[in-house]
């Protein structure tokens, strides 16, 4: 989970880099163009070196397999979407660049298909050091003309997507009469009538009119999202304790999860100020980092220690109580994933209970449709193309409705070449990219839709094996 800049020449009229950075972010639903337009940006001689930092939604990772003939190196955040839970990791990544400021001159971040943009752009307004050392150039937001329509009915992202854009292009013009393209840019256009609106094919197009547009337009954010400079959190609460020597004891009630994340900042983070409610301020961003890590489960009766661990109280088994360890006394920061009063959360010492010197109840990062998943496939070995090309027609008819995205590299029987599969509910793309070489063959898959068997996806692609 990181990024480094690419290769490409730099053109005599650039210096050394210097000042704040400027960052595109690239967006649109899924299977829009934004893989396409990234080969584009990453192979055409445009002469600037761009670092470039994906992010993707499943447990497998195959966007940097995409990037065809790409010499970049290009690493993914794929622990998911980059605009709420890895907000901590994007922190982390962009902090990361700026020590090698000298080997670019921009960043291009491409979320999620099922990302909303604001909280990305909302990082380099509300991070102290992101606003020093960054400035937010432009949001570029790809539109599939296809699909466009119903996305825009059953879609919050598509919307939220299209509002937030400074440049949008209505991609995949080949593939819908002209009277629907100007039906498709008027309702853009009622959306969203500051952003600068190009059609393309294949997401075919200048990059000056994407990289370099002039600047992120915030005032026109703060009407989309009057809120939108409060942060999103993927915490719920927060409160500052003094901790009595010998610690103290967490106890819960059942509530609406069997688990609840946890993040317990020591006051070591802040020991400039005395003040409780700066110190939660403080402590706050330190625990959007704990929260990006992997978290570490607790069961009842367990320890959870004060620093950089994010927890995770498992609450299956009663009673739900937990030691919070503090052998000296100390203040610390709690955070809780959930409110406290959804499951009657106290903490107790000596029989006393501890009330919060200052609390924070925080606007929550957004949710996805639950129904809405990625199943991912990894096996080595070589697949039939004639079982494949069955199974995936079959596959089309049925469910095509229902997957929003597949995408993945394949290893066909008899093909020195790697395959990059690509395919948007019932269209679907193919095409070789480098040799194998001395490297393993294996098929590494993601399907991303509504209400997917894993076991009959799984099971399908192994009948394919060769």
């Amino acid at each position: 989970m990181s990024s480094v800049a690419s290769n490409a020449t730099t053109p005599a009229d650039i210096g050394p880099a210097s000042g704040r950075a400027p960052v595109t972010v690239l967006t649109g639903f899924l299977g829009a163009g934004k893989t396409t337009l990234l080969n584009r940006i990453l192979t055409e001689q445009h002469g600037r070196r761009i670092a470039v930092i994906e992010n993707e939604f499943g447990e497998v990772g195959v966007d940097h397999e995409l990037v065809i003939g790409a010499e970049e190196e290009i690493f993914e955040m794929n622990n998911g979407c980059i605009c709420c839970t890895v907000r901590g990791d994007l922190i982390r990544i962009l902090g990361t660049l700026m020590k090698r400021r000298d080997r670019f001159d921009a960043i291009l971040i491409e979320t999620t298909g099922l990302a909303d943009p604001g909280p990305v752009a909302q990082t380099f307004f509300v991070d102290d050091q992101m606003q020093e050392a960054l400035r937010l150039d432009g949001i570029v937001t790809l539109v599939d003309a296809r699909h466009v329509f119903d996305q825009l009915d059953h879609s919050e992202e598509t919307t939220q997507q299209i509002a937030f854009a400074d440049v949008i292009l209505i991609n995949k013009t080949d593939l819908v009469e002209p009277d629907l393209l100007d039906a498709i840019e008027a309702r853009i256009r009622r959306m969203n009538a500051a952003a600068r609106i190009h059609r393309t094919r294949d997401a075919a197009i200048d990059l000056a009119h994407v990289l370099d547009v002039g600047g992120f337009n915030l005032s026109r954010a703060l009407e989309v999202d009057p809120a939108f400079m409060e942060p999103e959190y993927p915490f719920e609460w927060g409160g500052v304790f003094d901790l009595p020597a010998g610690g103290a004891t967490i106890e819960l009630d059942p509530g609406p999860d069997p688990a609840m994340s946890v993040a317990i900042v020591p006051r070591a983070h802040d020991a400039a100020t005395d003040d409780p409610a700066g110190q939660l301020a403080v402590a706050t961003e330190e625990a959007v980092r704990i929260y990006a890590d992997d978290e570490t489960s607790v069961a009842p009766a367990g320890e959870l220690v004060p620093g950089n661990r994010h927890w995770r109280m498992d609450l299956e088994q009663e009673p739900l109580r937990f030691t919070l360890a503090s052998p000296d006394g100390a203040r610390v920061a709690i955070f809780t994933e959930h409110h406290p009063d959804e499951f009657a959360m106290r903490l107790t010492a000596a029989g006393a209970r501890l009330e919060p010197l200052s609390e924070h109840a925080f606007k929550p990062d957004h949710e996805h449709d639950d129904t809405v998943t990625s199943v991912g496939i990894e096996i080595a070995g070589d697949v039939d193309g004639e079982k494949l090309n069955v199974w995936l027609g079959d596959l089309l008819a049925t469910k095509g409705v229902d997957l929003y995205r597949m995408k993945g590299v394949l290893a066909i029987r008899g093909e020195p070449r790697r395959y990059v599969f690509q395919g948007v509910h019932m269209l679907l793309d193919h095409r070789p990219d480098r040799p194998w070489g001395d490297a393993p063959r294996a098929n590494r898959m993601i399907f991303i839709g509504r209400n997917l068997d894993r076991t009959a996806l799984t099971e399908g692609f192994r009948a394919c094996l060769a």
